[in-house]
This record gives structure tokens, sequence and C-alpha cells, in this order.
């Protein structure tokens, strides 16, 4: 069997580059030793949305008394939202099978092994490529102290199996992403004390200092208990349930903390072992990552990396796109990544950033103006029930370009499309300010954020 491309892993990454190749005219092979999809349509972004969506829809309810909607309340069919979750990713893993088909991308299910540059071996089959893409993937890191079962110590994939029951205690070690959504969901189900610990001094580390305090501050209006600054010593198991030691990092003080289900969120490693890379005369980095370059090229002619495999943002949406310029550069054409990526936290509210942080502009030695627009000055952020939060601008102070754009409240993640495009275009303040938004929407939380870098907001008083 020969092939232009193959492409190992077919994850948001791998199917990207897949399909974009077989659009392009290339013969192309995709293998996958899991299911179709990866980590974020089986066991990651997609059913934990659909889990934040139940949270959402629970959160939500407790308010319609406000308006004099009264519902009565019962208990939540675990079993029955498992099977809705389930279902979800079912329709989503098929789409990827349906499109490979339909643009005559092959697919072959085993574990691939590279014999050399331009040869792969699956499931004991030779097969000849002129080009590889590697998509492999991440997987949960481990603590030390913190060996994971999937029943009392879980990852993220042990985390979205909520038919099992919900925790009355929960723990979750790591205050980023993963970390702070299923807190966010835990505690929307019903766990009664929920707590996130963290090592660094703040949660999403690197994150906008003032965006990540807000957002902070909405997590434990809502009973979450934030432990900043903290180091996950162990655990032990006792009659009243997982006593989890930790220590303060700026005092030394241990103290224990006594929980009934741990989630060790503490980041991902990359998928590079047993690949067979130093066949095709590759080598990973010190962390396990495979480095390529602005084209996804490695050092290997012939051979790219992509997504979680190559480092920095262990993001889909960033995978997504690194899989299209591989495919794009595999096919001949002139493409380079060089785009900006925002995050989004689907936490309630929501957090939503891309660009620098105030800090980061600063610590480049770059004079910075901010503007910020609070939703509770917005009127369709009212009308939803859910007006806490801000939109937060950074710019740089001369030129007016626009830096970063932070944002913490109701469809964050949607609002960060707009600020992401921005960037991309060197937008300036004053485009976003001259901008007609329409009314009532909370995308005009971005456009008044904008004029209050130039003290021009009409809905607050500008300060």
């Amino acid at each position: 069997m020969s092939y232009d491309l193959v492409v190992i892993g077919t994850g948001p990454g791998g199917y990207h580059a897949a399909i974009r190749a077989a659009q392009l005219g290339l013969k192309v092979l995709a293998v996958e030793k899991g299911e179709v999809g990866g980590v974020c349509l089986n066991v990651g972004c997609i059913p934990t949305k659909a889990l934040l969506h139940v949270a959402h829809t629970l959160k939500a309810s407790e308010k319609a008394a406000e308006f004099g909607l009264t519902l009565e309340k019962k208990a939540l069919d675990l079993q029955k939202l498992a099977g809705w979750r389930d279902q979800v990713v079912k329709k989503l893993t098929g789409g990827v099978e349906f499109l490979f088909k339909g643009n005559g991308v092959e697919l072959k299910r085993g574990e691939a092994r590279l014999l050399g540059a331009r040869e792969v071996e699956v499931a004991g089959e030779r097969i000849a490529a002129k080009k590889i893409v590697l998509a492999t993937g991440s997987r949960p890191a481990e603590l030390e102290g913190f060996p994971v079962d999937e029943e009392k110590i879980v990852s993220s994939t042990g985390a979205l199996e909520v038919e099992a029951g919900v925790p009355r205690r929960f723990l979750a070690i790591g205050g980023g992403a993963i970390g702070l959504e299923f807190a966010a969901i835990y505690k929307a189900l019903g766990a009664a004390e929920v707590t996130v610990l963290e090592y660094l001094d703040q949660i999403l580390p690197g994150a906008d200092a003032e965006a990540a305090g807000f957002l902070a501050r909405a997590l434990k209006k809502q009973g979450i208990k934030l432990l900043t600054g903290a180091e996950a010593l162990g655990y032990e198991e006792t009659e009243e349930g997982l006593r989890v030691r930790y220590r303060l990092r700026k005092t030394g003080e241990e103290k224990t903390l006594v929980v009934d289900r741990v989630l060790v969120a503490v980041g991902r490693r990359p998928n590079s072992e047993g690949l067979g890379l130093e066949a095709a005369g590759l080598q990973p980095d010190e962390k396990g990552f495979v480095p390529s370059n602005a084209q996804m090229q490695t050092k290997v002619p012939g051979i790219y990396s992509i997504g979680d495999l190559r480092g920095g943002p262990l993001l889909a949406h960033k995978a997504m796109k690194e899989g299209v310029v591989a495919a794009e550069v595999a096919a001949g054409k002139k493409s380079a990544f060089d785009q900006q990526i925002p995050s989004v936290v689907f936490t309630f509210p929501e957090f939503a950033s891309v660009g620098m942080s105030e800090e980061a502009a600063k610590e480049k030695g770059l004079a910075v103006q901010t503007g910020r627009f609070p939703f509770t000055a917005n009127g369709r952020a009212l009308t939803l029930q859910e007006a806490e939060g801000m939109v937060k601008v950074v710019a740089e102070a001369e030129s007016g370009v626009v830096l970063g754009v932070h944002a913490v409240g109701p469809q964050a993640g949607e609002l960060i499309a707009e600020a992401t495009l921005a960037l991309e275009m060197g937008a300036l303040v004053d485009d976003l300010e001259l901008t007609v938004h329409p009314h009532p929407t909370l995308s005009e939380s971005l456009m008044e954020a904008a004029a209050n870098v130039k003290k021009a907001a009409i809905h607050i008083l500008n300060k």
C-alpha cells in the first residue's frame, strides 16, 4: 500500500489534516488506534461541554422565580444524562467518519509505528508514505502521590463518568481550565463541598490577573473554595474519606482536607512514546514534544507534527488550524501558522482571552492603556440574568493597536471570536469603538470597553 500522505491520529488536528489534504487531491490514509475524533470528541471538549450545558440549565432554573416562574425540583437522572452525553459524542464522531468517506480519506484502525521517514507499520502491515503527519495528541499528566484509579482518584476522563454518582465532597487539583470546569459541573450537579487546589498564586496561571481575579470572586460566591499557592502532597484513605495533605507555599504550613473524590488536572503529556521516532530520524524534546516550524515541518523533510504533540497551547482549535497548514504544505501550497489563539474556560461565568494580558504587555516594555465595561451595564446581560463579569481591552498606548482582550461573563467564548479577528487584522481601539454593534447584545460590551480606553464609553462613568 502506498499513499501521498499518512496521518497518524484522528483527533481535531489529525482529521482536519486528512480532510484538507484529500480536498487538495492527495491520496490520504488516516490511522487511529482508539476512537475517531480523539480525546476532544470522545473524552474531552464535547462530553465536558455537554455536562456543562446541563449544569448551566440547572443554575438558570434556580433564578426562574425572580421573573415569576415556579419550577418543581425533581431528581436528576444521572443515567439518562450519561446516555444523552454519549449520544452527542456518537453523533460527532460519526460525522467525522462520514466526512472521511465523502472526501475519499481511507481509515485504518490500529497502532502506527514509523519504520523510517517514508514507511509506517499499522497492525503488522507495512505502508509506504510520501509524507507523514504526526497527530497523536496527549494524555493527562500524572501527579506524584495521587495514582489515578478512575474511581476515587480520577483524570478528566474518569470525571466525566457522572453516572457513578455525584460525590458530596469534590477536589480538583489544578486551577486551569479542566479543574475549574469540573468544579463548576460538580457544584451544579449537587456536590456540597467543591475545592480547587492550585500550585501557583492565581487560578488560570498566565491569564490576565485582573480578569482571573474577577472569575475567582465569582466562583467563590457560588461556594467553590479556591486554595491558591498550595502544593498537593498526597492522601490516605480513612473512614471519613480521602484525607488529602497539602502545603501552603508561602508559609510552609501543612494542612489536610477530607474529600470523596479527587480530580488530577495538572496538565497533559504528549503521546510520543512508541511512535518509532528514532527510526525516522526524530527525537522528542525533554518534555516529550516533537517540535515543528510554522509550516508544521519537523527537522526530517516530509514529516510534520501538529496539535498537542507539537507543543504550545494544548487546544483543539489550535490543532485544527495546524492540521490544515500541514496538509496544505504537504500538497505544495504556501501556508503557515501565525494565528492568534483564543482560549475559553466554560465556567459560570465563562472566561475567554486572546492576545497579551496587561502584565505580559508591560513585561515586554510596552506602554499600555486599558478599558473595561461591566456586564451589569449591559441590557442583554440583565435580561439573561447573567450580569456578572466584564470585558477588558488592552491596547498599546501610542498607536492604539489592540494587544489583548479578556472577558469574564455570559457567552464570553462567543464574544472572544470578534476580538480574535481584531488582533488578526491589527485593529485599533478605534476600529472596535466605531463599529456599530447590534442592540441589545452582549457584543456591545466589547465596543464599550474599547471606548473606555479613551474614556468615551456611554453607559458607564469613565474613570
